[in-house]
């Protein structure tokens, strides 16, 4: 008997570790058993998830569409802050500093609810570091520290003005101690359709400080790296089954310097790291010369890719990208128009992936941006307006420019048998 009950308690300790996404050295494990994966940026998923303001049949439609080829890790915004912008989301989980939408995080729990029914696991970044959901721009407006800049809102305000602007939230006092009540109302929350704890739920992989935290500065490292680390052992102190990851650009928010992110993520708590690589931003490829520049952009990208790499192996963490994309043919936001070059700028990424997971390199995931399914730019402009179908380009962006829509099967297609290859099946 003595012996059946401490095999009992095993199994219900094995059953534990074994039921979340855990890491050992550069590895991730899912269900006991190594995993890698290609997922998605599905960003406004907890908005369609939404009795209020979302579309529940066309979450289940999409969610079953990307389950079938595959698709069973994605990247979501837990919520939105002000929404009261031109081109940023409206519909804010937070509208005002310490105040909460309850139908905002109802949308979040269904989600969850309907990503657990299907095995999926979602990284949920707590913030953002751009002005598209309002972030850490408007916990400075909130706390004092001027209107924001919105360069989509007044021209004259520029994209260096914004973020100056900021690069002031790592010293704001005010303002991270309300990102820290932010971060424990949601670790605290119980989801209303399945009655498990956030923090007990296998259908979060991770928790991720901020889309793209950025130090901006040299002089900004100190307190951007302090405000990370105290913002990781939050998350570690509130939640012991999760994985933290910081949600980071690379060298690219990182002053441009592969050093700075190597210090800033040589942190024990910090489960894995990220990339983002994003040829058209950073002017790798030019639409208007698209056969000239796709050369450039994949050989840059396998290079951003090698440098990064290189510094997981040195941290011995595994690494994602967790952002990249390209547009369709001359930047058209037809779904019916061409994508081949996407076609081939995707395939660099499965196939780094697949050789790194039968190989001894630490990638161990990609997540293409980002999902768009069924949605579709209704304006004559592209962009987007409070109303109009989520795609998976936020509301500032021409809606459909890098979206992968439903309609999309050959590379859906491509995604299944690289999920198959990585799944160990033929």
């Amino acid at each position: 008997m003595t012996r059946y009950f401490i095999f009992l308690l095993a199994s219900v300790s094995l059953f534990a570790q074994t039921k979340f996404v855990t890491v050992k050295g550069t590895e991730f494990y899912k269900n006991g058993k190594p995993y890698a994966y290609i997922g998605a940026n599905y960003w406004y998923g907890a908005l369609l998830g939404s009795r209020k303001f979302g579309d529940r049949e066309r979450l289940k439609r999409e969610l079953d569409l990307m389950k079938a080829n595959g698709i069973d890790n994605l990247r979501v915004m837990v919520g939105a802050d002000g929404g009261t912008y031109d081109y940023t989301v409206p519909y804010a989980m937070q509208p005002q500093q310490g105040q909460y939408d309850p139908e905002a995080f109802d949308g979040l729990d269904y989600l969850l609810a309907e990503m657990g029914k299907r095995n999926m696991v979602a990284v949920l970044y707590l913030t953002n570091n751009w002005e598209w959901s309002g972030g850490m721009a408007q916990y400075l407006e909130w706390n004092g520290k001027g209107k924001i800049p919105n360069p989509n809102v007044r021209p004259e305000n520029t994209w260096q003005a914004f973020m100056d602007y900021v690069a002031q939230f790592h010293s704001c006092e005010p303002c991270k101690l309300a990102l820290d009540n932010h971060i424990r109302k949601v670790l605290g929350r119980t989801n209303v359709y399945t009655k498990t704890k956030y923090t007990d739920d296998p259908a979060i992989m991770a928790w991720q400080v901020a889309n793209e935290p950025r130090i901006f500065n040299v002089g900004n490292e100190g307190a951007f790296t302090d405000w990370l680390n105290k913002s990781v052992e939050l998350i570690d102190s509130l939640d012991e089954n999760h994985l933290i990851c910081t949600g980071s650009e690379g060298s690219a928010g990182s002053n441009a310097d592969i050093n700075t992110f190597e210090r800033t993520h040589d942190n024990a708590k910090i489960d894995y790291l990220t990339m983002h690589i994003w040829p058209k931003n950073w002017q790798w490829f030019d639409h208007k010369d698209e056969n000239g520049t796709l050369p450039v952009a994949l050989e840059k990208a396998s290079l951003y890719m090698s440098e990064h790499i290189a510094v997981a192996n040195r941290l011995k963490k595994p690494i994602v990208v967790e952002e990249f994309g390209l547009p369709r043919r001359d930047e058209s936001r037809d779904p019916k128009s061409d994508y081949s070059s996407r076609k081939v700028f995707y395939t660099l990424f499965f196939d780094r992936l697949l050789q790194s997971y039968r190989g001894k390199e630490p990638l161990r995931g990609v997540n293409f941006w980002g999902f768009g399914g069924d949605g579709l730019a209704v304006s004559t402009d592209g962009k987007w307006r409070s109303g109009d179908p989520f795609t998976a380009d936020p509301p500032q962006e021409p809606q459909g420019l890098n979206t992968v829509f439903s309609s999309d099967t050959e590379l859906l297609s491509l995604v299944k048998t690289y999920n198959l290859k990585l799944s160990g099946k033929p």
